[in-house]
């Protein structure tokens, strides 16, 4: 990755990183950036710095714009999470900062991950501004997106907005902008990003776009920490694909998805993405064996039905469906109607664990459940197909 001038005199110097595959259970079959930024003015300010092990990466950058890393006055860290922060120390001990800028949150958690409560802290809050000679910075807090600590940094004489975790990618490309990189590529992993980051936080997101549009900011560049550079026309499609992914919308579509033992729940998973197609609905059928959570979770963002199938195993769900439990609960998904459906050989208690954990937060279950004992009979076909059409049913009466 070469350094790029965004602007005049504002570096994007990070790092990209092609080969990781897994974030915190994420999967990354596209790699990542690890996006830093530094302006060079009267003050020279570096915008958070990468991972630890690409620290060398970031310095052969910062090196390229302003020689001696010590020439940088100022650092502002948006975003204290380790793909952001882990370099950190090190550069610390090179730049000798005047000032560290961050949130009162920021610099707790910097205390907590360091342990230098030494280090010459500037706390900022929204609305706080500080000038770099031709530029200024206004700062933004985005408290819990996705973090307590997180911030947004604005350059006004440039409308820039340096986003931290928001509108960002994991995509790893030689391309720096939005328009330099595949179309299905850059939306889907925006896309998948939000469905396994930030879902969680879509009331957050909701209320910091309405507090940016009564701050009145023009926006004519979006630098996220991940992923290629939103500029011009580009930053109104990510701003509307966050407006319309955080208020769950989403459309009449239904994914069906199971794990099996020997092949019953598999029939019946099928036999229900048929019936849930002939009553309108796009229709995905998801086997947990070969499809990961994350791209599921992807596919989750803008379904209003999900259907989810286990075999029973020692009185419980099989551990894969048990994974994608857990792991979707975290993200707690929004305007979706539920059904379960499995087959046991002695007692069938997954269909129950099921239900009750959908009923845990707070999604409807559009039928009781099937259960089919070994081998599904046309009867339990026939209730799968029932199943189905209920689902049908509840998802025409989600808003």
């Amino acid at each position: 990755m070469s350094i790029t001038e965004i602007k005049p005199n504002v570096y994007s110097v990070g790092a990209v990183d092609w080969n990781i595959r897994d974030f915190h259970g994420y999967s990354t079959e596209k790699g990542t950036t690890y996006n830093a930024y530094l302006i060079k003015d009267e003050k020279i300010a570096l915008f958070d710095t990468v991972k630890r092990e690409f620290k060398e990466h970031l310095l052969y950058h910062i090196g390229e714009v302003v020689g001696d890393p010590s020439n940088i006055d100022y650092i502002i860290i948006n975003h204290v999470e380790m793909d952001h922060s882990g370099s950190l120390p090190e550069i610390i001990d090179l730049i000798k900062p005047e000032k560290i800028f961050c949130t009162k949150n920021g610099q707790k958690a910097l205390i907590e991950h360091f342990h230098h409560p030494e280090w010459p802290y500037q706390i900022v809050a929204t609305g706080d501004t500080i000038s770099l000679g031709a530029k200024t910075i206004t700062f933004i807090e985005t408290p819990m997106l996705h973090w307590p600590d997180s911030m947004f940094s604005y350059i006004p004489e440039d409308k820039l907005l340096i986003s931290s975790d928001a509108f960002g990618q994991h995509l790893a490309s030689t391309g720096k902008y939005a328009d330099q990189v595949s179309e299905c590529d850059l939306m889907h992993q925006a896309a998948k990003y939000y469905a396994n980051i930030l879902m969680v936080f879509s009331p957050n997101i909701q209320r910091l776009l309405e507090k940016v549009g009564e701050m009145g900011i023009a926006i004519d560049m979006i630098a996220p920490d991940h992923g290629v550079i939103w500029r011009g026309d580009r930053c109104g499609d990510i701003l509307t694909a966050y407006k319309l992914w955080s208020s769950y919308h989403s459309h009449d579509k239904a994914l069906v998805i199971y794990d099996t033992m020997w092949h019953s729940t598999q029939k019946l998973a099928d036999a229900i993405g048929s019936e849930l197609a002939k009553g309108g609905l796009e229709v995905k059928v998801l086997n947990l064996k070969v499809n990961h959570r994350s791209d599921i979770m992807t596919d989750v963002l803008d379904a209003k039905a999900l259907v989810l199938g286990s075999a029973t195993l020692n009185n419980n769900m099989l551990p894969t469906m048990a994974d994608f439990i857990t792991y979707f609960k975290g993200l707690r998904p929004k305007n979706k109607v539920v059904a379960a459906f499995g087959s046991y050989g002695w007692s069938g208690e997954a269909v129950k664990h099921i239900n009750q954990a959908m009923e845990a937060i707070n999604l409807p279950l559009a039928h009781p459940g099937v259960r089919a004992k070994n081998v599904p009979t046309a009867e339990d076909f026939a209730a799968g197909r029932e199943l189905a059409r209920a689902v049908v049913a509840a998802v025409k009466e989600l808003k």
